[in-house]
């Protein structure tokens, strides 16, 4: 299953006009209105990679696999969405499904798009998102923390350490803090993504503004979204979600002037899908020949036997050996035998860690 994203925000914020452009289809309704988006709407999208495109461009493949990720429109929350205002229940359960963030905030005045809180302020809109979560996380923590307060009179550990944790992060919750923020040990915020929280999901913010602040400083609400995203380190990405759509709904052979036009060399959202893949703390190793170039996400850090196990079980149960090239190598170079007179072909065992911009060939026997 695709890791997803979702695309948080409070309602009439621009989010289902920005899940329309990043899975360039018209599948979210998008209206002037409160709860617009009902359910959950999904779309595949492809992450904009440069090394795809070049290793397409050198073997000229018959077929062609991106690497892609998956956004989710879900509809917005408003105050009162911990306890059901507002279908609440049901879109914070959509909520907990996702593997991470992107909490879309309006930066943008228009008189013309309803605001549900009737201002436009975005660290306002961001504080109600994240209080509802907050509230939410405290149901979650508060029956976690019940059923292991019991457990730990039984003296084993990991039923003490269960309750300690609890107790630090429902402390933290209670003073408003998002259970990320909360500050434990490595070993305790092990022990608390078992209740995958969901102030503890990874989260970027996607400032939505008018074209006129798309470059520059950006206007007041801009400028405080960036400074809470640099405070908590966090990424921010500046998009106009309008401007993107419009972008979505050229013809290709129509999309470079219009860019050229409003000063950007590629749409904002490649930005968006980009941030979103990183944050999920993906990297792309590839396969490449003539019959398929294809693009496979990893997590960092994961081994050769296990990427391999990506492709296909039996390449991961009967793994010997992976030949490794770099990316830039091959384009260089042209072909693997070149690769190989220049001392560039790695070839490397169970224990090598796959690198981002590696092009594989795994040897296995079953």
């Amino acid at each position: 299953m695709a890791l997803q994203i979702g695309i948080v925000g409070l309602p009439n914020v621009g989010k289902s006009t920005l899940f329309n452009a990043v899975s360039t289809t018209a599948k979210a309704e998008s209206a002037n209105y409160p709860f617009c988006t009902i359910e959950p709407n999904r779309g595949t999208v492809i992450v904009p990679d440069k090394r795809f495109d070049a290793l397409v461009a050198h073997f000229k493949p018959a077929k062609e696999v991106p690497a892609s990720i998956e956004f989710v429109d879900i509809a917005g929350l408003v105050r009162g969405a911990s306890k059901g205002e507002g279908r609440g229940n049901a879109f914070l359960s959509n909520i907990r499904e996702v593997d991470a963030i992107a909490h879309v905030v309006r930066c943008f005045e228009d008189e013309g798009i309803i605001h549900v809180e009737n201002k436009v302020d975005p660290l306002a809109d961001i504080e109600t998102i994240e209080t509802e979560l907050i509230l939410k996380d405290l149901d979650s923590v508060d029956k976690a923390l019940d059923k292991a307060r019991k457990q730990a009179k039984g003296g084993k550990a990991e039923d003490k350490l269960a309750a300690e944790v609890y107790e630090i992060a429902r402390k933290g919750l209670d003073e408003g803090k998002i259970a990320r923020l909360i500050p434990m040990s490595d070993e305790h915020r092990a022990v608390l993504r078992n209740l995958f929280l969901l102030t503890d999901k990874p989260v970027f913010f996607v400032a939505n503004v008018a074209e006129k602040d798309l470059h520059g400083e950006g206007n007041k609400h801009v400028k405080a979204v960036e400074k809470l995203a640099k405070e908590r380190g966090l990424p921010m990405v500046r998009i106009s979600a309008a401007i993107e759509a419009e972008i979505a709904s050229l013809p290709k052979e129509d999309q470079g002037d219009f860019l050229a036009g409003i000063g950007l060399e590629e749409p904002g959202l490649f930005s968006v899908v980009r941030t979103g893949y990183a944050l999920l703390d993906l990297i792309t190793f590839f396969t490449a020949g003539d019959p398929e170039v294809h693009a496979w996400p990893i997590k960092r850090g994961t081994r050769a036997p296990q990427a391999a196990g990506k492709i296909h079980s039996d390449f991961e149960r009967g793994f010997i050996r992976a030949e490794i090239i770099l990316w830039e190598d091959l384009v260089k170079l042209k072909t693997e035998a070149a690769v190989r007179a220049a001392g560039k072909l790695g070839i490397e065992g169970k224990e090598y860690v796959m690198r981002d911009g590696d092009v594989v060939h795994f040897r296995f026997n079953v």
